[in-house]
């Protein structure tokens, strides 16, 4: 690989920018190792590019040689609050694409209100690690078919794990299921994080929207997590999902931060 950008740098020493490796490049000045920049593929095709360096000026140096050698568009995400890490990145020519709202969730029914939630009639719940692999994968795929063909895939929180291609169901025993009669119609997927679990996604399918199925789904996956003895949960939505939003909100769940997705066309 070894791609080399070489301009000056602090203190009159050149700042030489190596793209050591595919997807990774290093900053050197004076022998020493004073940036990183990495970029990854994510599952939708999207590159995402992140850099790590002391100095605004090494931050810039990285981020030209990075532009160079990429192909757009490109994108990265900051935390709302950060404000010198968004300065920097519109510095590089990228410019807010997307806000998602970070939400802590409290589990406890008593606080929810969800305790005497239940599913619609003719809907049950299937616990996680329960339900049957193929009718969940198929459900997954309506869900995101439908998604695509709306507001786009690409708006969705999005947890970047490595996939086989065309897998989208890496671990159905995250995944609690709403079943009508004998199909799967909505999910929920919980992450079990030590420190936080993590409501990674709650879908139904259009044809079944409005009738209490995705609030079902939340009532049972947070009373299974309070049963535990888990007292909140974090849940990442898009600012322009008021549906999701509104959901959030009327269980007592609190804003507690903001991210931004930039992107450089």
């Amino acid at each position: 690989m070894n791609f080399v950008h070489s301009t000056s740098g602090r203190n009159n020493h050149a700042v030489v920018v190596t793209r050591v490796a595919d997807m990774q490049w290093h900053a050197v000045e004076d022998n020493r190792t004073v940036g990183r920049g990495d970029s990854s593929r994510r599952p939708d095709g999207r590159i995402f590019i992140s850099i790590d360096a002391w100095h605004g000026a090494v931050f810039d140096r990285i981020a030209d040689a990075m532009l160079t050698d990429l192909p757009t568009p490109l994108y990265t995400v900051v935390d709302e609050a950060d404000h010198d890490s968004r300065s920097a990145w519109e510095r590089a020519g990228f410019a807010a694409a997307r806000r998602e709202w970070g939400y802590l969730v409290p589990t406890d029914p008593q606080l929810t209100g969800l305790g005497s939630v239940r599913p619609p009639s003719g809907v049950t719940i299937v616990p996680a690690g329960e339900a049957e692999e193929e009718p969940l994968r198929a459900l997954d795929r309506i869900v995101r078919d439908e998604v695509e063909a709306t507001v786009g895939w690409q708006t969705m929180p999005a947890e970047v794990l490595p996939r086989p291609a065309g897998t989208t169901v890496l671990d159905p025993s995250k995944y609690a299921v709403a079943r009508h009669m004998d199909q799967y119609v909505g999910l929920v997927r919980v992450a079990p994080l030590t420190r936080q679990p993590r409501i990674g996604l709650i879908a139904v399918r259009a044809d079944r929207h409005r009738r209490g199925i995705a609030r079902a789904l939340l009532a049972h996956a947070l009373g299974a997590l309070h049963r535990s003895g888990t007292a909140s949960a974090w849940a990442e939505v898009n600012e322009s999902n008021a549906a999701a939003t509104a959901l959030f909100e009327s269980i007592g769940a609190r804003r507690a931060a903001g991210t931004l997705e930039l992107v450089r066309r």
